[in-house]
């Protein structure tokens, strides 16, 4: 309960539009090849800012 108020972090925003794109991505990859190579591409640049974000966290 105290945790509902809580604002979340950076790396929670990022991981869940990664989520979101990477479902994206599979719902478009039988479909459209082409919007799903850019979903990927947009997906695969969020995972980058996530790991830069854990690697900064941890050093």
């Amino acid at each position: 309960m105290f945790g509902l108020f809580k604002k979340k972090s950076e790396i929670d925003v990022l991981q869940k539009k990664y989520e979101k794109l990477m479902s994206q991505w599979h719902e478009l990859s039988s479909i459209n090849r082409a919007e799903s190579d850019k979903k990927y591409a947009e997906a695969e640049e969020i995972l980058k800012k996530i790991e830069v974000l854990k690697n900064s966290q941890s050093a």
